[in-house]
């Protein structure tokens, strides 16, 4: 059951401040991958978007350089305060991580060659699979108001997994050939629905 109201004016960030602690809530978070914790927070918890307008914003995050939640950070930012709400955002992004990274990182050097501690970082790895996994299926809904339908999206994704996970060709030929001719293909449909 989708709890998401329809008919609701949509949530955005109320304040410079709303978005910088929703970002470092959200930085702090993300350990090993953030699309389901970006997910959760920005379509169930804060409902600033809805399943699709995330699935639309996060593909065209991963596709320019950079981090992809940095990424949606600045579009975010930029689209309700401008170049002042992409410095929070990023600060959000930042401020707090890079403590938590910092203090990490001078405990990891006394204590990564202990059995305990490289367990443990093999079970986060899985976890962290484990939640990319679980949205991927969360957000396959969106995939109904696609204009290329379920089949069509399912093809080219499992044709993504094949050429990088199996055959293990380069992330950016992959994006360049299956995500062209995702474009084509997108185009030509819409172009045959266009009212003439």
């Amino acid at each position: 059951m989708d709890d998401t109201p329809r008919s609701v004016e949509r949530a955005h960030p109320k304040s410079l401040t709303d978005l910088f602690i929703s970002f470092s809530v959200l930085a702090l978070q993300g350990f090993g991958g953030v699309l389901a914790i970006a997910q959760r927070e920005l379509v169930e918890r804060k409902r600033w978007f809805t399943n699709e307008e995330f699935v639309e914003e996060w593909s065209v995050a991963q596709i320019m350089p950079g981090p992809n939640i940095v990424n949606l950070a600045i579009m975010i930012g930029q689209r309700y305060f401008g170049v002042r709400g992409v410095l929070a955002a990023l600060a959000g992004m930042f401020t707090a991580p890079l403590i938590v990274v910092l203090s990490i990182a001078l405990l990891y050097a006394q204590y990564a060659s202990l059995p305990g501690v490289i367990g443990a970082l093999r079970g986060m790895g899985a976890v962290a699979a484990g939640l990319v996994v679980a949205t991927g299926l969360r957000l396959a809904s969106s995939l109904k108001s696609s204009v290329m339908g379920v089949a069509l999206n399912t093809v080219l994704g499992l044709l993504g997994f094949v050429a990088v996970a199996l055959l293990r060709w380069p992330l950016v030929y992959v994006l360049l050939g299956l995500g062209g001719a995702a474009c084509v293909l997108a185009y030509r449909k819409l172009d045959k629905e266009a009212p003439v």
